[in-house]
């Protein structure tokens, strides 16, 4: 059964490229829905669906009179992803691909993020092969080179589009298996300092009942699982590893961040919070670390030639502690809290490099004096990776699962 797929991309500038790929959709037997971000006008190459600027109730005129390129990018970065998740919605397309430059990736990949987990996305882009976190920030889009800028078509990038075009032919085609076994979703978030805790942790929750989805907390993991919750895939968080806030407070290579923490809450969503391997922020290889933390007495630790983690203090320690109350107090579902006194992580354990528990201490001061009433914080006179404390963290995490059931009135 033919797909409509989604074609998004400046028709203005970049018109007989995208001309190609829809040719290409087309005669693998699909159909196209098109969708124009540029402001200069469409190509007449193919028939134009939807325009983004007239969408959103812009006078395309303005725009080009203005002359202000940063604004009609902000303008169509604010756009393009209402109307594709309206397109979506009104079941119109059944997955999507665009092409662009740096610019126009951004506004395609924003308009992608839109989209939940589990509709094709690819973006054929000239940054593809760099750093593409910001422009995937946790959602399933598949990003692949240009080789070539997007400028016409040559001996290259009809090479390019035509794998293109393939490749999104084929993930629209691809039938997703149904199990009868689908079992309720609880997110974990896991570092290798919280290996055995989240470990522990998820036998014991599989063998409940649910199926435990586990993330690396390395910024992009953060994100991905936050962007589940959003999309409303998630029975309960159980956030062992919240290690992200300490790489966000003081610019270490693994933040997810200022938004990390408010998934849950927004959707109220049970929420257990663990203040895990909050005693590290993570650089790459010695030499990346940041000039102001090197010639003092800020202790560090090569977990590897390629990361090198920083002992938090008490200071940064107390003003995690701050931001994790606030997180907790906006929640609009059950939250808790539960902190191990005897280390945060494997590093942190008693005689380990990086124990220091007036620096611990320091954070759960500033969560107890500034949580809200209502909110549970349960102590456990253990490391994080003892077999008691994931005990403590399993029976929690029920416990906030059944809480919300009882709020929502949900059998």
């Amino acid at each position: 059964m033919p797909k409509t797929i989604c074609l998004i991309g400046a028709f203005d500038t970049k018109g007989e490229d995208h001309a190609f790929v829809r040719e290409e959709i087309l005669r693998r037997g699909h159909q196209t829905l098109t969708v124009n971000i540029g402001v200069l006008g469409s190509t007449a190459l193919f028939p134009v669906d939807y325009d983004v600027a007239k969408a959103g109730g812009i006078n395309l005129a303005d725009l080009r009179s203005n002359k202000d390129k940063a604004a009609a990018m902000k303008f169509l970065d604010e756009a393009a992803p209402k109307l594709i998740l309206q397109l979506f919605d009104e079941r119109k397309i059944d997955g999507i691909i665009g092409m662009g430059g740096s610019g126009g990736s951004a506004i395609i990949a924003s308009a992608m993020r839109a989209l939940p987990i589990g509709v094709p996305k690819l973006l054929v882009s000239t940054v593809a092969s760099g750093d593409v976190s910001f422009y995937v920030r946790g959602k399933d889009i598949t990003m692949m080179p240009s080789i070539v800028d997007v400028a016409g078509l040559n001996r290259i990038s009809r090479l390019v589009y035509s794998r293109a075009a393939g490749a999104i032919c084929g993930m629209v085609e691809s039938e997703v298996p149904v199990s009868v076994e689908d079992r309720p979703i609880i997110t974990a978030s896991m570092f290798g300092n919280t290996t055995e805790c989240v470990n522990v942790c998820a036998k014991t929750l599989n063998e409940k009942g649910f199926e435990v989805l586990i993330f690396h907390a390395t910024g992009a993991g953060g994100r991905a699982m936050e962007t589940l919750v959003a999309d409303g895939l998630v029975e309960a968080v159980l956030d062992i590893t919240t290690t992200e806030w300490a790489d966000e407070l003081c610019g270490g290579v693994f933040s997810a961040g200022p938004d990390r923490l408010d998934g849950p809450g927004r959707r109220a969503v049970p929420h257990l919070i663990v203040p895990g391997c909050v005693d590290m922020v993570n650089f790459g290889a010695p030499s990346s670390v940041p000039l102001q933390y090197r010639d003092t007495n800020r202790l560090f630790y090569e977990w590897n030639p390629s990361v090198t983690l920083m002992r938090t203090n008490a200071e940064e320690n107390r003003q995690m502690g701050e931001i994790f109350a606030r997180k907790a107090n906006a929640a609009s579902g059950p939250v808790a809290f539960l902190v191990p006194l005897r280390g945060v992580s494997m590093l942190d354990g008693e005689g380990q490099p990086f124990c220091d528990r007036a620096a611990d201490l320091a954070m759960f001061d500033a969560i107890k004096q500034n949580l809200r009433s209502g909110i549970q914080f349960v102590e456990v006179d253990q490391n994080i990776n003892d077999p008691e404390f994931a005990a403590k963290a399993v029976e929690l995490i029920i416990q906030l699962i059944q809480q919300g059931k009882a709020t929502d009135g949900t059998p």
